[in-house]
């Protein structure tokens, strides 16, 4: 008769949470140490990383997916700020700064998705890992909590949302590990 297979864990990471709470702190994530490291130190078999789609990215998807990711892709909307309104003396300025179109800033919003998939492979993990410092998901937490399915909150760094300080005692703070993780390029300059 056979055993039984024991389930490993599952991570569930918020990318751009990730990579901008890395960056912010002023470095940048190397995506091969820090899979390594959810195998090596919690037991993870999968790790969903849940990211914007924009065009043009495709080879880098493909690398994470190379790497080990379960890579989930999330439409993307560009978001045009309003213009700027009138000088408030009612002068036309000749600013070239403020006569140039802005830069529409891509909104690609992973929330919706990694907690459905936290939700929908929970029967096939043992423990979950939330990679975010995002009090969004501060319900899909405390779910899992209860359930006992909560294995790690990591997050990017010291400036995560308050309403996840509930679970400090399962908080890991990935800029701690910033010597391990970090990418280094070995390009000559």
């Amino acid at each position: 008769m056979e055993k039984p297979q024991k389930k490993g864990n599952y991570a569930f990471i918020d990318s751009q949470n990730l990579n901008l709470g890395t960056q912010k702190m002023g470095w940048k994530m190397d995506w091969r140490k820090f899979l390594a490291h959810l195998r090596k130190e919690y037991n993870v078999d999968k790790a969903f990383l849940f990211i914007g789609y924009i065009p043009g990215n495709e080879p880098m998807y493909e690398q994470l997916h190379e790497l080990g990711y379960f890579i989930v892709l999330k439409r993307t909307l560009e978001v045009k700020s309003h213009d700027k309104p009138p000088a408030a003396n009612g002068e036309d300025t000749d600013n070239k700064e403020e006569k140039e179109a802005p830069k529409p800033m891509v909104k690609g919003n992973v929330d919706a998705e990694l907690v459905l998939y936290a939700m929908k492979e929970m029967p096939n993990y043992d423990k979950a890992i939330i990679v975010s410092g995002d009090g969004d998901f501060f319900a899909l937490v405390e779910y899992l909590d209860q359930q006992k399915k909560l294995l790690k909150l990591m997050v990017p760094n010291w400036q995560f949302s308050t309403l996840l300080k509930e679970y400090e005692s399962s908080i890991v703070r990935i800029d701690k590990m910033r010597r391990q993780l970090a990418y280094r390029s070995f390009r000559k300059k």
